[in-house]
């Protein structure tokens, strides 16, 4: 095994979170950082024109391409479980779409013994990172790493969902990460002038000329190396050799909430039994380590367009396709700037209830499968997500290659509260989709379609389509309890030297899409690290 060298900081994944803390972590010259990415780097061009998530969905070079095992309440369907592998990570794949959360979410962190988690105290990292488009004020940052940007222009299809929804009751929000999250409006993506802006590009670019700052990729992390409790280097593969460093002060998981528990299990740090399963050493028994993924779930509902608006009709056309990159090239405007969600909003299926409960994502296209080519007709979609799922699987590593994919339960729709929510919240998009202002544009509702109404329909629909929305979270999750794996420092509990900052130490699900908050956390972890070497 070719050994490196000695390191203060060994970041493994360089993902939303890893390119954050390499990034912050290597400002301080006294700082020796290494990262390691199993990925290539983001050169792909697809990777940096928005649109372009659709054409990396599907397994290749920058996705590991995950299946969750059958689900034994979605017609024992396996589910497609993108995450990023290249540079960036899943910011470097994902649909654009900033959203942080309601403000209520990091409270209950807070109130689960969470202390330092709660929204005062997170809202300063959020600020931190972003560079809104908007200028700064009291919710939001300027100048930080992370462009925050507006729909490069609007689009008549979102005007209407957006007009629909507020005849159906429902406010106009020009802001999902201002004041209050509810209501419908255009939603901001991570993007600045028509180009993509992960973590690799906002964060990590800046700072690979520094002398202090290793970056290597192709570096797949195969164990933690620890001497006694203490994490005191890695391991990786490298070209089909052995590679290994040693870190001084800290190793740094942020790998996500897939990989990293099964890093941690096949170092050793699990469940006694599974791990001992894997013929694996036991260095420290943590049942939580892979346990309790959350994850969003949605259904989505298709109409037929009675105009030819739709990117269904631009890609349709060798003309208007070619129309669409011309414009993208010379104004970057056009269908290629486009989000994962174009307009959407926060909803709530029950007025009793404090905040949305529900998330749609409204876009002028539509397939049958998300990855595949687009419909033949003119149409578009709105999804239905359920924010706050009850439902809890696993992560468990399958076998002592670390090079084998775990295996993935999200146990999706296990609880009645998840059936009913999902079942509400396709009632909720139709009830918008039957407003006057959307008349002009529905031609049919082509799945689930018309004779779908009663809820055992709707959730059979459900069931037999339903997947997932990309937000694995919680699977070495923080808290007090004794099932949690890190504490409110990020430490992994019971061992020293050892600390993660990923989307795995979630200690529940955040209203929205996920990638802010996990920026977020990074943020936040630079400054507890840094703290914790000054003693």
């Amino acid at each position: 095994m070719s050994q490196l060298g000695d390191f203060d900081y060994i970041v493994v994944g360089a993902g939303s979170a890893g390119c954050v803390l390499a990034a912050r972590l290597s400002e301080d010259v006294r700082n020796r950082v290494l990262l390691l990415e199993a990925g290539g780097e983001d050169h792909n061009p697809w990777v940096h024109i928005p649109l372009g998530y659709g054409r990396l969905f599907r397994p290749g070079p920058h996705n590991w391409g995950y299946r969750t095992e059958p689900e034994p309440e979605l017609d024992g369907r396996e589910i497609y479980q993108p995450r990023g592998r290249l540079m960036g990570g899943s910011s470097s794949i994902n649909g654009l779409i900033y959203m942080r959360g309601q403000a209520q979410d990091f409270d209950r962190w807070r109130q689960m013994g969470n202390l330092g988690w709660g929204y005062d105290d997170v809202l300063p990292y959020f600020r931190r990172a972003e560079d809104q488009a908007r200028g700064a004020d009291s919710w939001h940052g300027a100048g930080g790493p992370l462009s925050v940007s507006d729909q490069s222009e609007p689009h008549p299809l979102c005007d209407a969902f957006i007009a629909a929804a507020q005849e159906a009751g429902y406010p106009y929000n020009p802001d999902f990460n201002g004041a209050t999250q509810e209501g419908a409006g255009y939603y901001q993506t991570t993007s600045r002038r028509g180009l993509r802006r992960s973590t690799a590009r906002a964060y990590l670019r800046p700072a690979r000329h520094r002398a202090n700052l290793a970056v290597i990729s192709g570096a797949h992390a195969t164990q933690i190396l620890f001497e006694g409790r203490r994490a005191v280097g890695v391991a990786w593969d490298q070209s089909g050799g052995a590679r290994n460093a040693r870190a001084r002060a800290e190793v740094i998981l942020c790998t996500g909430a897939i990989n990293t528990p099964q890093l941690l299990q096949l170092s050793g740090v699990g469940p006694g039994t599974l791990v001992r399963g894997l013929g694996l050493p036991v260095v420290h028994e943590a049942p939580g380590v892979g346990e309790d993924l959350q994850d969003h779930l949605q259904t989505r509902l298709v109409y037929r367009c009675t105009r030819p608006i739709t990117v269904n009709d631009d890609l349709a056309n060798p003309l208007r396709t070619a129309a669409i990159g011309l414009r993208w090239a010379l104004l970057r405007k056009g269908p290629l700037t486009v989000s994962a969600g174009y307009a959407g909003g926060f909803f709530r299926t029950d007025p009793r209830l404090e905040t949305p409960d529900i998330q749609i994502h409204f876009i002028n296209f539509s397939t049958g499968k998300m990855g595949d080519r687009l419909d033949a007709f003119s149409g578009f979609t709105a999804s239905a997500c359920p924010l706050r799922p009850e439902s809890r699987g696993w992560v468990r590593a399958a076998s002592p290659d670390p090079h084998a994919h775990p295996k993935i339960q999200a146990n999706y729709l296990s609880t009645a509260a998840d059936r009913a929510a999902i079942v509400a919240g396709m009632r909720l998009v139709r009830g918008i989709m039957t407003q006057p202002a959307m008349s002009p544009f529905v031609a049919a509702e082509v799945t689930p379609g018309a004779p779908v109404v009663s809820d055992e329909d709707l959730l059979a629909y459900a069931r037999a389509s339903a997947s997932t929305l990309y937000h694995p979270v919680s699977t070495a999750r923080m808290g007090i309890d004794p099932r949690a794996v890190v504490d409110p420092q990020l430490r992994v509990r019971g061992l020293e030297g050892l600390r993660i900052a990923d989307g795995s130490v979630l200690p529940d699900m955040v209203s929205g899409n996920t990638n802010a908050a996990i920026i977020m956390i990074a943020e936040k972890a630079a400054d507890l690290i840094v703290a914790a070497a000054r003693g």
